[in-house]
């Protein structure tokens, strides 16, 4: 009788625990999901406290969706890792152009016949989405955006991004060109690492060095800042982002915030709108670091 009321006791307190633990995830879920509804703009989301990687909110984080120039984030640390000398300067070719005016991609402002330092190259792809700054680095480093892809997916199954594959370097529209929010977050961790990456990613504007073709160099300015339009977070500041959209991704957004004493990374994706429409990746990103903190 004593051991069975033993076992009994015990199961209670295990099932308090579980029960408890229960409730307290729920409180903290409810607590960062921003809107009284529950819902964001966003169909898919991922918050993480940067220092230790912990999932502080999650929808839909591991469904395939696509990312649109969020991608640029992979080609731009990996185009780092294989560059020898930042200042090395990259001749951008007519073939560096070949269909990106067709396909409406996003551009940099540089142009055929100039050469740009590779650390100018970055910024073009980081700030503005610059898809003839994305070419121009996979050409120098691979011979071809075809080979620096197979380098990009490679990066990404090194370091654990286990449902993605990209097709090409600036995020275009393409039915194989897939990942996740949370694949996306462990991307964003992994390269803000990286002392390069972070200065870029986390700059609101850069002026590049003069070249052959642009004498007083030119000025290129963050996406994501620009949108922000000089919103910020209760008792925090966004540190960097990279905006994303197609039709089909619809808006995104990846984020590094910090709040009180804390750093986080905030992935989104399948926002409704456009980039003339209101910013809904922008909206959900302000109301998720709001409610940081709040019970």
């Amino acid at each position: 009788m004593v051991r069975k009321r033993k076992k009994k006791k015990a199961g209670m307190r295990i099932f308090v625990t579980l029960t408890l633990t229960f409730f307290i995830t729920v409180s903290v879920y409810k607590s960062i999901i921003p809107s009284s509804s529950g819902k964001l703009n966003s169909t898919n989301a991922i918050l993480i406290r940067l220092e230790d990687n912990t999932i502080l909110m999650q929808q839909n984080s591991e469904e395939k969706i696509f990312p649109a120039s969020m991608t640029k984030m992979l080609t731009a640390i990996v185009a780092i890792d294989n560059l020898s000398d930042l200042n090395e300067e990259i001749e951008l070719t007519h073939y560096t152009f070949n269909g990106l005016f067709g396909a409406n991609a996003s551009m940099a402002g540089f142009q055929a016949g100039e050469k740009v330092r590779a650390i100018d190259l970055l910024y073009g792809v980081m700030l503005p989405s610059g898809a003839e700054a994305c070419i121009g680095l996979a050409d120098e480093i691979a011979g071809s955006e075809k080979n620096f892809v197979r380098m990009m997916n490679q990066k990404a199954a090194d370091i654990g991004m286990d449902n993605t594959h990209f097709e090409n370097t600036t995020g275009l529209h393409d039915e194989n060109h897939y990942t996740t929010v949370k694949d996306l977050s462990i991307l964003l961790s992994y390269a803000l690492q990286n002392n390069t990456f972070r200065e870029i990613f986390t700059a609101s504007r850069h002026s590049t060095k003069p070249t052959n073709k642009h004498p007083d160099g030119i000025t290129l300015y963050s996406t994501m800042f620009e949108k922000l339009n000089n919103q910020n977070i209760n008792g925090g500041k966004f540190l960097g982002g990279k905006t994303g959209y197609t039709d089909k991704a619809g808006l995104c957004l990846a984020s590094l915030a910090k709040v009180g004493d804390q750093e986080y990374i905030l992935v989104t994706a399948g926002a409704k709108g456009d980039i003339y429409s209101e910013q809904y990746n922008i909206t959900d990103a302000i109301a998720v670091y709001n409610s940081l903190g709040k019970e």
